[in-house]
């Protein structure tokens, strides 16, 4: 293989890197940004589903309430019936009894008006509580709604950036010999986006273990494409930097 069509190669191998590279790059951007959408989704969901678990708690309780309340209703009736019987009871006994019916009845009327306070208590807290959670869930639903609009214009300006590169990636993977198109993808797909990487002051800048000083000293003829021998990605000398060309 002639110098010049190595250097050609080499050249197209380049330019495709730096394409997929910024794909590359552009595809971790896009992944990290569904990411934080799905995270901000997820606290909402999260502070939504404590909402929801009070308001559940706030109608048990109301319910609760109204019931000891139709029980208060029933007991304050309770005493009224008893004291209206009072005054046309005959025997004494019968007036012992209808007495202590009556204490009962306000003992009734007693421990029911404690318990309603007590729930009225706990509703109020459990209202503000909610209402404090509502609050929150307002706040984070409008900070998702606003970040949810910045994240999909940036991947929308990701996935035309990827859509334009598509072309002109085609065109240069095309300019390939069919093997070494094969090589290069393949290493693209195993080094995480990198298969080509320059070589400098005799090691991969890739892995950066030192090469063979034979394998280094290849490079400079420009014989053929080389690899590196620890991690097989394609290598070439930049001959911008300084004793490599």
């Amino acid at each position: 293989m002639e110098g010049s069509d190595v250097q050609q190669q080499l050249k197209v191998l380049r330019d495709l890197q730096r394409i997929d590279t910024h794909s590359y790059e552009a595809r971790q951007q896009r992944q990290e940004l569904e990411k934080e959408l799905a995270e901000l989704e997820r606290e909402g969901e999260q502070v939504r589903a404590v909402v929801t678990e009070l308001g559940d708690a706030l109608d048990a309780l109301e319910n609760e309430r109204r019931e000891l309340a139709r029980e208060l209703g029933q007991e304050r009736e309770n005493v009224v019936k008893a004291e209206e019987r009072l005054p046309a009871i005959k025997t004494q006994k019968e007036y012992v009894a209808v007495l202590k019916e009556v204490d009962t009845a306000k003992k009734n009327v007693r421990d029911l008006e404690q318990r309603i306070a007590g729930k009225d208590d706990e509703i109020n807290r459990l209202a503000q509580e909610k209402q404090e959670k509502d609050e929150e869930l307002a706040a984070q639903e409008a900070k998702v709604s606003e970040r949810k609009g910045d994240i999909d214009e940036q991947l929308r300006q990701i996935d035309t950036a990827l859509s334009s590169r598509e072309d002109e990636r085609k065109a240069l993977f095309d300019r390939l010999p069919r093997m070494l198109g094969k090589r290069y993808q393949m290493l693209v797909d195993r080094r995480a986006g990198l298969a080509v990487v320059e070589a400098r002051d005799g090691a991969c800048l890739g892995c950066n273990m030192q090469l063979p000083p034979q394998s280094f000293n290849e490079l400079f003829r420009n014989d053929e494409v080389l690899t590196c021998p620890h991690c097989n990605r394609i290598i070439y000398l930049d001959p911008e930097t300084p004793g490599q060309a």
